[in-house]
C-alpha cells in the first residue's frame, strides 16, 4: 500500500508538471498568434472554456491512474525527459509558429505542400495538416510532431493514446504468438507504449511518411519483434490474414470520406477471422454536447480538410462492412471503439 501511494504521488506530479509545461505553450502560442476570424455558422454558440477543459483532463488523468493501479499498463517514463532537451523542442516549436500562423491566415495554396518529396503519394496526403511546416514528409515536422500535438491538448495526448492499451490486453489474451499491426504509426509513440507493455510481442507500424518512420525507428530501436513498413493504409503490402490484432489511432479524421471505406476493407483483409481493431480518434458530434462547436471550429483554425465530414461519420455503420462492433467509451477528446472481424 505505501509503495502504491508514493507512486501515485510520483504520478500526480509528474503529470501535473507535464500538463503545466504544455498548456503554459498552448495558451502563449495563442496569445502570440493573430485572432482567426470566426465562421459564421458558430458565432453565439457556446464553446468550453478553460477551466472546463482543465477538469476535464483532470478526469481523464483520474482514469489513467485507475488503470495504471489496476495492472492495465505499466507507469509512463516518458516524462519528465531531459529538461534541455524539453527546451530545446519548445523553441523549436516557437520559432516556427509564425509560420504556421501564416500560413493560416493565407491562401488555399498554403494549405499544400510547396515541394513535395519524390515518391507516389496520394493527392489527400500533400496538405500542411494542422498548417504544420510541410505536413507530414519532412524530417523538421517529423521531429516537431509530437511536441505539436501535446501542445494542442493541453499535455494530455499521451494519456487519451494509454486508454487504448486496456482493451488491448483484453485483445491480446489467450492468443498464442499474437501479430499486432499500427496502422499510421507516425513516429512510433503509441507503438513505445505497446513494447513498454509487451515487449515480447510482434509488432508492425505502417505509415506513408519515411521522416516519420525514422523517427520510430529510433525510438523502437531498444526492442526487438519491430518492423517499420513505408505504406498507405489504404494499400497494404501484407498477405492475407497475417495479423491478430490492429491498432488504429487519429487516423481516420484525415481521411477522405471513400478512403476511410478502403482502408477498412484492407483491415479486414489483413486481419485474422476473430481479430480485433482498436480505433482511437476524436470525438464526434454528440458524444459530449458541450463540446460539439469547438470540434466544428477546430477544422477551420487547424487545417483538418476531411475532419467535418468524419464528425458527423457513423463509426459502427462504417465499420460494419466484415466488422462487429464492440465496446466504445470516451477519453477526454477522444473515443476509444473496438471492432471484431467477422468469420
Amino acid at each position: 500500500m505505501m509503495a502504491l501511494s508514493l507512486d501515485k504521488l510520483a504520478y500526480d506530479a509528474a503529470q501535473a508538471a507535464r500538463i503545466s509545461w504544455y498548456s503554459g505553450q498552448k495558451y502563449l502560442a495563442a496569445r502570440l498568434s493573430r485572432p482567426f476570424p470566426m465562421p459564421e455558422a458558430l458565432r453565439g454558440r457556446p464553446m468550453p472554456n478553460r477551466q472546463r477543459l482543465l477538469a476535464d483532463l483532470r478526469m481523464l488523468l483520474e482514469q489513467d491512474w485507475r488503470n495504471i493501479a489496476a495492472g492495465h499498463y505499466a507507469m509512463p517514463q516518458d516524462w519528465p525527459g531531459n529538461p534541455l532537451e524539453e527546451l530545446r523542442r519548445a523553441v523549436d516549436f516557437f520559432a516556427d509558429l509564425g509560420a504556421v500562423d501564416a500560413r493560416r491566415h493565407g491562401g488555399r495554396r498554403e494549405r499544400l505542400i510547396e515541394a513535395p518529396p519524390p515518391g507516389n503519394f496520394p493527392a489527400y496526403y500533400l496538405q500542411n495538416f494542422h498548417f504544420q511546416s510541410e505536413g507530414y514528409l519532412s524530417e523538421a515536422s517529423a521531429e516537431r510532431y509530437d511536441h505539436q500535438v501535446e501542445v494542442l491538448f493541453g499535455g494530455g495526448a499521451a494519456a487519451m493514446r494509454r486508454q487504448a492499451l486496456v482493451p488491448l490486453r483484453q485483445a491480446l489474451a489467450g492468443r498464442p504468438a499474437p501479430k499486432l499491426l499500427d496502422v499510421a504509426c507516425g513516429t512510433g509513440q503509441f507503438l513505445r507504449e505497446v513494447k513498454a507493455n509487451h515487449p515480447r510481442l510482434a509488432v508492425t507500424g505502417l505509415d506513408l511518411s519515411r521522416p516519420y518512420l525514422d523517427v520510430a525507428r529510433r525510438r523502437l530501436g531498444d526492442w526487438s519483434r519491430v518492423e517499420l513498413v513505408e505504406a498507405g493504409a489504404e494499400d497494404m503490402p501484407f498477405e492475407d490474414r497475417r495479423f491478430d490484432v490492429v491498432t488504429c489511432v487519429y487516423l481516420f479524421h484525415e481521411l477522405p470520406p471513400r478512403t476511410r471505406r478502403a482502408v477498412i476493407a484492407e483491415l479486414r483483409r489483413v486481419l485474422k477471422p476473430g481479430g480485433m481493431v482498436i480505433f482511437v480518434d476524436s470525438l464526434q458530434t454528440g458524444d459530449v454536447p458541450d463540446y460539439d462547436a469547438m470540434l466544428d471550429w477546430f477544422p477551420a483554425v487547424f487545417h483538418e480538410p476531411y475532419y467535418a465530414s468524419y464528425l458527423g461519420d457513423d463509426l459502427d455503420r462504417l465499420w460494419s462492412a466484415g466488422f462487429g462492433a464492440g465496446e466504445h467509451r470516451l477519453a477526454y477528446l477522444s473515443k476509444i471503439a473496438v471492432y471484431t472481424r467477422n468469420p
